[in-house]
């Protein structure tokens, strides 16, 4: 079935479609601590619709490294340009919001840092060991870039034991080029793979956008390619428009539809599957943690 939206039309979006609006005493308390320790969350600078949510529940996907990208991907929302020098204090201001929220499990990603030999994988291992430091126990995922094929750099960031390691692919081979600009969709699961050949305990995990004009068969066959790469999680969501600016929306996926592929993905091995219209590759991370660590 081709996703395709009927006449070259923008899809009408449907009334299912619906996240909790950015209110509430736990949001205005974490967009305080935030700025008030000068970082950076994905959930604002991409622009993320579950941001109500999860900022209500004091979740936060900490990003590190700045927050210009030096890749110009046509769905992402985060700012592009020449990046920003690297704040070595960062690190320990973010195990301090991680302290101060009260989490027992850390999410931190990062932009593209293609200017920097390692990617940014000094700065992942540093915020891993600083929230450690700070919060004993607590649990880190890292949704790492793909460090441009750079195996050392993948080495500096699972020596520094991450509880689970992220890495998206985005969507289907097809359309790597209009998504994914720079980006290659054999390396990151080569990156995925090598992940685990350092670390076969750490789940590793990746997610896809749909509505871009992928096909449900080709959104099977790179689920089908994540498992023989020794992928443990998947999640699966519907990619929104940030602005006139990024690439149209071709088709709103159906729940259904999204069940559907979650059934597969479990027919195929995965320790967990979280598909929904809502889903982000943050989306209730922590479950998705204590489901594959289950297996």
């Amino acid at each position: 079935m081709d996703l395709v939206s009927i006449g070259g039309q923008a899809p009408a979006r449907p009334g299912w479609l619906k996240a909790p609006a950015p209110v509430g005493d736990n949001y205005r308390d974490l967009k305080k601590l935030i700025t008030d320790l000068k970082l950076h969350t994905v959930c604002e600078s991409a622009a993320c619709p579950n941001i109500g949510e999860c900022w209500n529940r004091r979740t936060a996907t900490f990003m590190i490294l700045g927050n210009v990208c030096t890749r110009r991907c046509g769905f992402c929302a985060v700012q592009k340009g020449g990046p920003l020098p690297v704040d070595y204090d960062e690190p320990a201001r973010v195990g301090e919001a991680v302290f101060q929220m009260g989490l027992s499990y850390a999410v931190v990603t990062s932009v593209n840092r293609d200017d920097r030999k390692d990617g940014g994988a000094e700065l992942f291992a540093r915020t891993i060991e600083a929230i450690r430091q700070r919060v004993p126990g607590c649990k880190v995922e890292v949704l790492v870039p793909d460090f441009q094929g750079n195996r050392d750099a993948m080495k500096v960031v699972m020596d520094a034991r991450p509880d689970v390691l992220n890495h998206n692919t985005e969507t289907v081979p097809r359309l790597y080029r209009q998504v994914r600009l720079g980006a290659r969709y054999e390396r990151s699961l080569q990156m995925l793979q090598y992940a685990k050949e350092l670390a076969p305990e750490t789940p590793a995990k990746s997610g896809l956008m749909l509505g871009l004009g992928e096909t449900l068969d080709e959104v099977r066959e790179v689920m089908d390619d994540l498992r023989k790469h020794r992928v443990d999680i998947v999640t699966l969501g519907q990619y929104l428009r940030p602005s006139p600016k990024h690439l149209p929306i071709v088709r709103y996926v159906t729940p259904e539809e999204f069940t559907g592929l979650k059934h597969h993905g479990m027919t195929l091995g995965f320790a967990h599957v979280e598909a929904g219209p809502m889903v982000r590759s943050s989306y209730h991370a922590d479950d998705s943690h204590a489901s594959a660590i289950l297996q």
